[in-house]
Order: structure tokens, then sequence, then C-alpha cells
């Protein structure tokens, strides 16, 4: 999984909604948030969010991801001004139906 804050670097990987024709099929892909973790405003927040992140690929969920992801997945800090903390985005890019698939099993939004 790739890190990032919130740059230049989160731009260039974020990419648009795409769709392919693939075995004479169209195929969409896209962006999406699978997961987002909120952390208090601690000394290092990267090294105390890497526990829920871990637990998290090891859940049927984020291996569902992992596996199903088109490129690796990566994450995102943002500065949470409403809570004092950091907000923690995985941002996986996935064919659509996966997504749905995802989205019926696990999206709590």
């Amino acid at each position: 999984m790739i890190m990032f804050e919130r740059s230049l670097e989160h731009n260039k990987l974020w990419q648009p909604r795409e769709t392919k024709i693939i075995n004479g099929s169209p195929v969409t892909f896209m962006n999406v948030v699978v997961k987002t973790i909120r952390i208090g405003d601690v000394d290092d927040p990267d090294l105390m969010v890497a526990e829920p992140i871990w637990q998290w690929q090891q859940s049927d969920e984020g291996q569902f991801v992992m596996a199903n992801a088109v490129d690796k997945p990566y994450w995102v800090r943002d500065w949470n001004e409403m809570r004092y903390g950091y907000r923690y985005k995985i941002v996986a890019r996935m064919k659509e139906s996966d997504i749905v698939y995802w989205k019926l099993r696990w999206d709590q939004t």
C-alpha cells in the first residue's frame, strides 16, 4: 500500500472514471474510498494508524479490496479540523462490478 499526505502526489494517483472494452464488453474502472480511519492529534499519526490499517487489510473486506484492486491501493492523510485530529482515507481503483459488490457487502455509508 502506498501512502501520501494530501498533496500533488495524491492528485497524480487519482484517475478519472474510465471505460475500456475487454473481451467485447465495456468495463468501467474508477477510484473509490474504501476505508476512512480517524486518529486523534498524536505525535506520530502515521505510526498510530498502522495497526488499524493492518487489521483492515487482514479482514475479509481488506482482502477483497487488495485482491480486486486494479492498481495498488494507497492512503491519504487529511487534517480533520472538526475533531482536531487526522483522517486517513484508503483509496482503491476497481472495476465497477467489484465496487458494487463491495458497497453491498461492506459499505457503511
